[in-house]
């Protein structure tokens, strides 16, 4: 599909995910230093962002930061800053993912306990993880998960972040709790924000609120979908972002 389109697709391990050392303490902000050491390592001089979920956020301060290169950016299914003004952040967001929110408050060494026993418990069996977030899920997803394909994708890409523990996953909610570094009326590029309208993981209205506040974004929310259509819903941003 990426051949067809022309498309060269970059990705990455934010730090503590994956193969990439963990960076305690980091803002959403610093992800636009690391996009731009790879591409000035790789030679590439323009490029557009995509993030999705907690990757949202990350591809906005890439657009923030570095205008001159970064010509579009694109947001499936994002989180806007906690603590917003004007939103319930966790309105129609499902209880357990709320509450890996809410353990922020009371310090990392609670978060990092439940986290690393999450992240463990995954590492042994990671379809357990995929069993969680099935009784969070709205029907959208649920019958998404139908699809061997796409448990499966996901049970490697979760197996695979986690499989250094749950640092990553610990530092991006601090960071998501944090101020992240940059405005986002400061935003000049072209922006695309996706959502599914069934979303239990990060509520809709989170993309609804981003759209009001980047002056040259367009939101497209999906009735029947949810959290998870955002992978369907990548070949078509894809085709946006290299138009």
């Amino acid at each position: 599909m990426l051949y067809r389109l022309g498309i060269r697709l970059i990705s990455y391990d934010r730090p503590g995910y994956g193969g990439s050392t963990r960076s305690p303490n980091r803002r959403v902000v610093d992800a636009a230093t690391d996009v731009r050491a790879i591409a000035d390592r790789l030679g590439i001089e323009r490029f557009a962002v995509v993030g999705r979920s907690g990757g949202g956020p990350h591809a906005l301060a890439c657009a923030a930061v570095l205008p001159h290169r970064v010509d579009r950016a694109a947001v499936l299914v994002g989180l806007a800053p906690w603590g917003a003004a004007d939103l319930n952040w966790y309105e129609g967001m499902a209880d357990a993912n709320a509450r890996k929110h809410v353990t922020a408050d009371r310090g990392t060494a609670d978060q990092m306990h439940e986290l690393r026993a999450l992240a463990e418990q995954t590492a042994a069996d990671p379809e357990s993880l995929i069993e969680d977030l099935l009784a969070q899920m709205s029907g959208p997803d649920l019958q998404m998960m139908q699809s061997v394909l796409y448990r499966r994708m996901l049970v490697k890409s979760y197996a695979d972040a986690l499989r250094a523990g749950p640092y990553g996953w610990l530092d991006d909610i601090l960071a998501f709790r944090r101020g992240w570094g940059f405005a986002l009326d400061t935003i000049v590029r072209p922006v695309r924000l996706w959502h599914g309208a069934h979303d239990t993981f990060s509520p809709v209205s989170h993309s609804r609120w981003l759209a009001q506040r980047i002056p040259r974004s367009e939101v497209h929310v999906q009735h029947d979908a949810a959290h998870f259509g955002a992978i369907e819903a990548l070949p078509r941003i894809l085709a946006w972002l290299t138009a």
